[in-house]
Formats: C-alpha cells, structure tokens, sequence
C-alpha cells in the first residue's frame, strides 16, 4: 500500500471512529448538511469500497459493480478554466483526475492552489504528453521523448509523476505508443466511457450538459476538457446530477490497484 494511501485510510478511520461512519463519509456534494469531516463542509475523502486490481492494457471503464464516476480532465490549454476546476474540487470536495499536458502554462499558474490538493490525493495527475501530438505518427524514440518530458515536469512539479496511467492525445495509440509508454512506467493507457464533447470548437452550455446526462453513469470514465470556459459555468448542473443518481466522483487511484 502506497503511503498516501495508508494516510488517506487511516485519516478516514479516525473521522469514522470520531464521528460515525454515516457522517464521516456523507453525500460529499451536500454542503449544507452534516456529511464532512466539518459540518456544513463537504468531505475530501475518498469512498470507502475496496479497489479492483487491474493489469496493463487500455482502460475505458471503471471495472468492478459500484456507482463510481471518475471525472478525467485533459490538456490546460485555459488558465482560467484549470483554476475554475481547482476552485470546484475546493469548493464541493469532489475528486478528479487531470491528465497533464505539461507544456500549458496553467500547471504552474495555479501551482500553489494544486499542489496541496494533489498532495492529498483528491486530485489525481496522469500523464498526457509534452504538447499533444498525435503519438501514432511518430517514431517510438519520439514517442519516449513526449512521455518522458512530461514525467519529468509532472515529478518537478507535483512531486509524482502519474504512473501507471496515461492518456494518448485524440485517443490514439498502438502497440509501438503502448510499449514506450510502458517503458518509460505507464502501462495502463486510459481511453473514456463517454466524453462531454467539450473539443469542439461550437460547444454551448446546453449541448454540454446533454452529454453529461447521457454519460454520468456508475462505473463510467467521463473525459472532460480545461481548455475552453464553459464548463465553469455548469458546476452547479453537473453536481446536480452526480447528487440525483447517486454517483460518487473518484480518482483512479481511489478505486484501482495498478499492476505491479
């Protein structure tokens, strides 16, 4: 067991032990009842279900029986839309998962306000390349190069470096991309259930939310995007429906047990 792992449970026991289980671990989108470590704040812990140990290979779903959604952001390409997600993780305690294309500037705009939710493990970086290119038109030499050089600013940065997991730009990868990222330790490439559909350039609020309806289900990896503004405007919708069906947002790492 990792050691922020044996933290995060062990934090857990002691607000369970202190405050009963049912408060300890409560609805953490519902700010205004009793469900976090504080009342009337949301709880940052991860759920207490047991993690499902996954070997390498491409994954598109959260395996396992559970009403888990793991929310995964790429890119960066908007500052501003990266701290609107920090200020959503703060403000409603829930836990995602941002695939860091190291070469945005936004990752070290928001630093400060990042770190210490990576640190905690309410958000969770993987890896998703230097500057986002296409990774199948590449030699693996260069394939290696794009991976590594987002490691090293990932490991700099943040203080992890996202194995095993990685994402490969516009989805596409092969077995040459596979075996030079798992080379260089992410041998779990994670594709999405379903997508919000936030890269096309004609993308309004309401188009936004029809796809988070459809594809917000339990067990779901839902791919989501920090590169244009208009999520930051749906907070409030997109929490409503993790409430109505009873979903509960979790990183990777709250729920798998990579390969060893």
């Amino acid at each position: 067991m990792d050691r922020r792992r044996l933290l995060t449970l062990l934090a857990a026991g002691t607000a369970a032990t202190l405050l009963g289980n049912s408060e300890a671990h409560g609805d953490p989108f519902d700010t205004g009842s009793a469900g976090g470590l504080i009342p009337g704040l949301p709880s940052t812990l991860p759920p207490l279900t047991p993690r499902t140990q996954i070997g390498p290979g491409t994954l598109s779903a959260v395996p396992g029986v559970g009403n888990n959604l793991a929310l995964t952001i790429d890119d960066g390409a908007s500052s501003q839309t990266v701290g609107a997600f920090i200020d959503f993780a703060r403000n409603t305690g829930s836990r995602f998962t941002f695939f860091v294309t190291a070469y945005y500037p936004s990752w070290t705009d928001h630093l400060d306000s990042l770190r210490p939710l990576v640190d905690s493990g309410q958000i969770q970086l993987g890896n998703h390349t230097w500057n986002h290119p296409d990774l199948t038109r590449l030699s693996a030499g260069a394939v290696a190069d794009q991976i590594d050089r987002a490691k090293a600013f990932l490991w700099n940065t943040f203080g992890t470096d996202g194995t095993p997991y990685y994402r490969p730009p516009y989805g596409r990868h092969n077995a040459t991309v596979d075996q030079a990222a798992a080379d260089s330790g992410y041998s779990v490439p994670v594709m999405w259930t379903g997508t919000l559909n936030d890269t096309n350039t004609v993308i309004n609020e309401g188009m936004l939310l029809d796809a988070a309806r459809t594809w917000f289900n339990a067990q779901s990896i839902v791919l989501g995007h920090a590169n244009r503004p208009t999520i930051t405007n749906l907070y409030g919708q997109l929490t409503d429906i993790v409430r109505e069906r009873n979903l509960s947002m979790v990183t990777l790492n709250d729920v798998l047990t990579p390969p060893s």
